[in-house]
């Protein structure tokens, strides 16, 4: 049995539909269909061992066997063999139209699967070609491998195409194509435009809590701090933030717009929860936004609970200093007392606070004392200084012996 011509496209004529060609020769036929009865009854081996004892000399033959044999190679997961054998269906380009077209496809697929996107883009585009079709999908393969070969520039259309199409056939938007654009437009650094593809991807995948977060970080990039904070707060109130260091961000953007204190109830809450690591720095950090929202005998509690960890003079020396500021100075006087035992820069700086804690209570004898001792050190002499003759005259008003 000779192989039919295949008639040339006309002008209006799609290629696939001009595409004829005639059956496999009668002794391949027969091997054929065995195979293909073997694989109906699931016996994809038998098939397959079937298949490869054929050697079919006329080159249509070839063709329409090798693209059975790949196909089900390919359904076993045998990926390098299915492509060699779709390979040469292919590249025979002598199958009928739906055949042809069947095999353009898998072999694009084939390549996507192995990672060989300069294959697969062109092929993708032999398919389009020959089928005249556009799809959604394929086009988004193309921006896949475009992406994945790095050509940036070249996925935004590819991936419009695809979001064009998809309207067009009236069907329910895919996440896909706007995944491209945005992977484009960061790695090309072109933040704004990745805004704008967020903004537009949010109402079309509203229950998708990562794209929430991905925006307020758009936002942080181009220095948005309060679409960037705004972002953060919706996606909070929605239970889209997830990991501690986005609730750790949202704290420290509403601490930076002067919600402190709301700042510090979400960094504790999920602090206790187990989310954000009750690690010094981090209670540091809590003490902090406590401090700035004059939360002082809060914030000093938290400094203590840092300075524990490692036992930081540094740290206790904090959280004395805001007791004293709340008025707490008996609490105050043996946190200064840990911190001159723990060490820190400039005793003098505690010794101070002890002094004036001190004379808060009418401690005259222990006021003094500190104040001598605060004189020693280079950085508080003066202030110590200036404090010792009015404790000697508050002595002599309160009759006590120095």
């Amino acid at each position: 049995m000779g192989l039919a011509l295949i008639a040339p496209a006309t002008a209006n004529e799609c290629p696939i539909d001009a595409r004829k060609s005639q059956a496999v020769g009668q002794s391949v036929g027969k091997k054929v269909q065995t195979a293909f009865t073997q694989y109906s009854e699931e016996d994809t081996a038998g098939a397959l061992e079937t298949l490869l004892e054929i050697n079919a000399r006329d080159e249509f033959d070839n063709a329409y066997v090798s693209r059975f044999i790949g196909n089900l190679y390919a359904e076993q997961g045998n990926i390098p063999t299915a492509i060699k054998y779709m390979k040469i269906a292919v590249d025979s380009d002598m199958l009928g139209g739906p055949d042809h077209a069947a095999s353009l496809k898998l072999y694009a697929d084939l390549m996507m699967m192995e990672k060989q996107f300069d294959t697969a883009i062109p092929t993708y585009r032999a398919w389009m070609d020959f089928t005249c079709k556009e799809d959604a999908d394929v086009y988004t393969r193309i921006g896949v491998a475009l992406s994945e070969t790095k050509k940036y520039d070249e996925v935004i259309p590819v991936a419009d195409k695809a979001i064009a199409l998809t309207k067009a056939a009236g069907e329910d938007p895919k996440k896909g194509p706007y995944q491209l654009k945005l992977t484009s437009y960061y790695n090309t650094k072109k933040y704004n435009e990745s805004i704008d593809v967020l903004e537009t991807m949010i109402p079309l995948f509203i229950d998708d809590k990562r794209l929430w977060v991905q925006l307020a970080q758009f936002y942080l990039l181009v220095e948005d701090y309060k679409k960037a904070l705004a972002t953060y707060d919706i996606a909070y109130l929605s239970g889209y933030l997830e990991t501690d260091g986005n609730v750790r961000r949202l704290s420290q953007l509403l601490s930076q717009n002067g919600s402190h204190y709301r700042a510090a109830k979400i960094w504790e809450k999920h602090m206790n929860e187990g989310l954000i690591p009750t690690n010094e720095k981090n209670l540091r950090d809590l003490a902090g936004f406590y401090q700035r929202a004059k939360e002082h005998v809060t914030a000093a509690k938290y400094y203590g609970k840092a300075a524990a960890i490692n036992n930081d003079g540094e740290l206790y020396l904090k959280e004395g200093i805001l007791l004293a500021q709340a008025e707490r100075y008996k609490e105050a006087k043996p946190i200064f007392d840990k911190a001159l035992k723990a060490g820190i820069d400039n005793p003098g700086e505690a010794h101070i606070q002890l002094m004036l804690a001190h004379l808060s209570l009418k401690e005259i004898k222990s006021a003094y004392k500190n104040a001598k001792l605060a004189a020693k050190d280079k950085k508080t002499k003066r202030h110590a200084d200036n404090y010792i003759s009015f404790i000697e005259e508050k002595a002599r008003l309160y009759g006590v012996t120095l």
